[in-house]
C-alpha cells in the first residue's frame, strides 16, 4: 500500500469517525456529575473546537475509571470562543471548584490550556496538561477555511506565535500525536515538552484508540496520582 493510498484512507476513517463520535455525543444523556468520582487528581476537559466535552467521552470514561474525578467546562459549549476568552472560562471554573489538577485537551483545547498555564495561573493549580492532536505551530490548511475561527489556526495567528515564544511551559506539557495527522501536516511535537507519537493517522479517531488511553493514564500517573484536592 502506498503512502498516499494509506493517508487517503486515514483522511475518511477520521472523518467518519468524526461524524459518528457527533451523533453519540449529541444524543448522549451523560450529565458532567456522572464522572466526578475517584480519589486521584482532578482532570479537567477542554475539547476542540466545535466539540462539547461528549465528544471525548470514550476517553473522559477511560480516566474516570482509572480514579480521576474529570470535570468539564460546561461554558466553553462548542468550544468556538477566541483563544483568550476560553482560556479565561476555563481559568474561572478551576478556580470555582478549588481544584488542583491536570487539563486534558484535544486539539484547540491544547492552545488554550497552555494559555491559561501561562496567562491564568497564577495560584499554580494546573500541574500540567495532557494534550492530544493540538496544533502548537498552527496548521497549513487554515488559511484555506472559510470560517475566522478555523482561519485563526494559521502558524502566523498572534495567538500561536505568542504560545509559542514560551518554552518554559512547554515542560508541564505531555503531546501526544498520530504520525499523521489530516489537519495538521506539521505535527503536534513540541520543543522542551514529553512528545509521544502514537504509530496511526487520525486527529479525531485517535481519541478512541486505545494506546492513546494507555498513554494518557500513564501521563497522568508521571504527573502525580496524588489524592484529589479541591475545597469546597
Amino acid at each position: 500500500m502506498t503512502v498516499r493510498i494509506r493517508a487517503v484512507q486515514w483522511w475518511v476513517r477520521d472523518y467518519v469517525y468524526a461524524a459518528k463520535r457527533q451523533m453519540r455525543a449529541l444524543t448522549s444523556r451523560s450529565r458532567p456529575g456522572g464522572f466526578q468520582t475517584g480519589d486521584l487528581c482532578p482532570v479537567v476537559i477542554i475539547p476542540g473546537i466545535y466539540e462539547t466535552w461528549r465528544f471525548l467521552q470514550p476517553l473522559i470514561t477511560r480516566v474516570r475509571d482509572a480514579g480521576h474525578p474529570v470535570y468539564v467546562v460546561g461554558k466553553l459549549s462548542w468550544n468556538t470562543a477566541s483563544v483568550p476568552d476560553a482560556a479565561r472560562y476555563v481559568a474561572n471554573f478551576i478556580a470555582d471548584e478549588h481544584l488542583t489538577g491536570v487539563v486534558l485537551a484535544h486539539s484547540k483545547g491544547g492552545l488554550i490550556g497552555k494559555f491559561v498555564m501561562i496567562e491564568n495561573d497564577a495560584d499554580a493549580r494546573i500541574v500540567g496538561m495532557i494534550a492530544v492532536a493540538a496544533p502548537f505551530s498552527g496548521s497549513g490548511y487554515a488559511r484555506y477555511m472559510l470560517a475566522p475561527s478555523l482561519r485563526s489556526f494559521a502558524a502566523s495567528n498572534e495567538h500561536i506565535t505568542g504560545l509559542n515564544k514560551n518554552t518554559e511551559t512547554n515542560r508541564k506539557i505531555i503531546s501526544i500525536f498520530a504520525g499523521f495527522d489530516p489537519h495538521i501536516p506539521e505535527g503536534s511535537a513540541l520543543a522542551g515538552a514529553r512528545n509521544i507519537e502514537i504509530k496511526t493517522g487520525g486527529h479525531f479517531r485517535l481519541l478512541a484508540d486505545w494506546r492513546v488511553a494507555d498513554a494518557v493514564t500513564t501521563a497522568l500517573a508521571d504527573l502525580g496520582q496524588s489524592p484529589r484536592q479541591h475545597q469546597r
